[in-house]
């Protein structure tokens, strides 16, 4: 169904449509019975990191002042390096940063006031570290070193002259190659980011005064130094074979009457 609206002169402006409203019904799930094997994501660890950066932002134009910062962490890399428990973490926090610039084309300033424009910038402040996990919630299954051996068939040769007629040459033929070899593809840590916290201090490096007429007490800069400290929380998980038990699949387990899927 769809509704037309029109303005006063009898355009259309607004078209709708309205969607109707569908059933469904609940199924019971088949479900295996007894101890089942199954593969799934482990957690390993559950850590909180905390990060300190000092880093020095240049501005493309004068600032009059930052009017918000917009903050947000971004990890690239996080690997556990088995059979090590060192977590190599590695990333940036993009920021926002929205200020005015002083514009004179707006107005030209005076001793009590000052004209701008409302820009931002966007920046990337990366980062990096290594720690070690010094307690597992579950251990990692470490991996199976790949392995390459070589092997030879005896040969015996005759030998030329100058040696007795009976004797051979015992040895092995250089003449072919053996190997028996065995590589494994082992699960790889990953990681998953839950929470983050960022305390920072900024301040300009270069302020001066504005030029010409303006208040005392304005001014502008192009340099911002920031000092952050990074909480980080995330969880290093490994898909893992466990095994469940599963002890009923009665009808009795469950409340409402289910139909069947199939």
């Amino acid at each position: 169904m769809t509704d037309e609206h029109k303005d006063f002169r009898g355009y259309e402006c607004i078209k709708s449509s309205r969607i109707s409203q569908c059933e469904n019904k609940s199924f019971k799930p088949q479900v295996s019975i007894g101890k089942i094997t199954t593969k799934v994501p482990v957690v390993l660890a559950e850590l909180q990191l905390q990060l300190n950066i000092n880093e020095t932002i240049t501005f493309p134009e004068p600032v009059l002042e930052i009017k918000d910062i917009k903050k947000r962490v971004n990890l690239t890399q996080c690997r556990l390096l088995l059979p090590t428990k060192k977590l190599f973490i590695k990333g940036f926090v993009r920021k926002n940063i929205q200020y005015a610039s002083p514009s004179h084309e707006i107005a030209p300033s005076t001793e009590k006031s000052v004209a701008s424009d409302i820009h931002s910038f966007t920046v990337d402040i990366p980062f990096d570290c290594v720690t070690e996990i010094k307690d597992f919630l579950s251990m990692p299954v470490m991996p199976k070193i790949n392995k390459r051996e070589e092997f030879d068939f005896a040969v015996s040769k005759s030998l030329p002259s100058g040696f007795p007629e009976k004797d051979e040459l015992l040895t092995s033929d250089l003449s072919q190659f053996h190997q028996e070899s065995s590589q494994f593809y082992n699960e790889l840590p990953f990681c998953e980011l839950l929470s983050s916290k960022i305390i920072e201090w900024d301040e300009a490096l270069d302020r001066v005064p504005l030029p010409g007429t303006s208040p005392f007490n304005e001014g502008y800069f192009t340099k911002v130094e920031e000092k952050m400290v990074v909480d980080i929380c995330l969880k290093v998980l490994q898909n893992q074979q466990i095994r469940v038990a599963s002890s009923c699949n009665d009808d009795c387990d469950y409340k409402h009457d289910f139909e069947s899927c199939d």
